[in-house]
């Protein structure tokens, strides 16, 4: 019997924010795959491992996690007034697919820095040393995002003294701002898709929560952790070690997303896993963060926890981070009352790694709100670069 050989893709691996993927050039994709569609999606998945019944991800480049099985297509941008097209795959870990609904904040953060080094910006656009300013063209949720990635020497400085929790080194601080990161009412839902900014959820068999049910950087469900007898101090053993807590988490999202109208019926919910999220909110309190380091109610705004891909996340989704934000500026919310209520501009929030700031941008006319733009620091590194390899026959 005959089998394919390997072929070879040029790939980067990168960190971005606390998630890390592989990010491909759509130019170095073979033929087949340069379109969307079945033969892209399996070669990605086999980048990744994926399916694995085994939940490790051994034959592949993914980390078996939310924050870990990603991917990510980069082009030069054809869009007036942008630098690069970014379009972000979330590769379920047992299942056969992968979800495109949504963009990634984390790897947001690496977008620029990446495109810098795969030659896709023009070289005059690049300062020698400074900021240098990339505009990209968000595929997957139709958004623009500007990073200021930091340069030194003709080249992206990736080291630097700026500490993100959730990740274990210092590198280069990369400010992200999302800019008008609401939907838009054509694509399903403006910013609050109900119309409300604090709705009731009715959720058969589980019960009726206060829900904040807001599309911003991407569609999420906020809730009140005292409502489902939590804290808001929980680690990812405690939420991601009771399976009956899992399974309420995806009937709740299922039914919020049913309300939010991203989904026709209960049952698509299980092939859109990105998208919404769901996270729940409480005041601040003291806790031991996942690192052993006590945060203090003093350093914070609100406690929030935030589940991915069906688990809870260690950190916080750079995406969710925007929903945060635009959420906490807006008066009445879920997220604004946990953090005291009032025109905030700006929040510090614990999540199971530490603390975030993120800020947002809000205002109200004709009595609608909208959020022209959320701002956060990540940093980004690149981990390896060369080729991935694939079955030749795996697309």
């Amino acid at each position: 019997m005959t089998f394919a050989p390997q072929v070879k893709i040029p790939a980067i691996y990168m960190r971005g924010g606390t998630s890390k993927g592989v990010f491909f050039n759509l130019q170095d994709l073979p033929a087949p795959a340069q379109a969307p569609g079945p033969a892209r999606d399996a070669l990605l998945m086999r980048v990744i491992g994926s399916p694995d019944p085994y939940g490790k991800h051994t034959d592949g480049m993914g980390g078996a996690t939310s924050s870990t099985s990603k991917v990510v297509i980069l082009s030069r941008s054809q869009r007036p007034g942008h630098d690069v097209d970014y379009l972000f795959g979330q590769v379920s870990i047992d299942q056969p697919f992968i979800d495109w609904s949504g963009n990634c904040g984390n790897l947001s953060a690496a977008v620029g820095s990446c495109a810098i080094q795969m030659g896709l910006l023009d070289a005059a656009k690049l300062p020698a040393d400074g900021q240098a300013t990339v505009t990209i063209w968000q595929a997957n949720i139709g958004k623009t995002i500007v990073t200021e990635v930091p340069m030194s020497g003709g080249a992206v400085q990736e080291t630097g003294d700026f500490e993100l929790d959730g990740v274990t080194f210092p590198a280069a601080e990369i400010q992200v701002a999302f800019m008008d990161p609401a939907a838009d009412d054509e694509d399903g839902g403006a910013l609050f898709p109900t119309g409300q900014v604090v709705d009731e959820l009715d959720v058969p068999g589980v019960g009726t929560f206060k829900a904040t049910m807001i599309n911003a950087g991407i569609p999420t469900v906020f809730l009140e952790a005292a409502a489902l007898g939590y804290k808001g101090t929980e680690l990812q053993d405690d939420i991601n070690g009771d399976p009956k807590a899992l399974a309420m988490f995806e009937t709740v999202r299922a039914h919020a997303s049913l309300r939010m109208g991203l989904i026709a019926n209960l049952e698509e919910a299980a092939q859109r896993q990105h998208t919404p999220k769901i996270a729940f909110v409480a005041p601040p309190a003291e806790y031991t963060a996942s690192s052993g380091k006590t945060v203090t109610p003093q350093e914070i705004d609100l406690l929030v926890r935030a589940l991915s891909m069906g688990k809870l996340h260690h950190a916080m989704m750079g995406t969710a981070a925007v929903a945060i934000g635009a959420a906490a500026a807006i008066p009445g919310t879920l997220v604004n009352q946990a953090a005291g209520g009032g025109d905030l501009e700006a929040v510090r929030f614990g999540h199971p790694s530490g603390t975030l700031r993120v800020g947002a941008e809000a205002r109200q006319q004709n009595g609608q709100w909208t959020i022209t733009k959320a701002v956060m620091s990540r940093s980004a590194r690149v981990l390896m670069e060369g080729w991935v390899r694939v079955p030749g026959d795996a697309f």
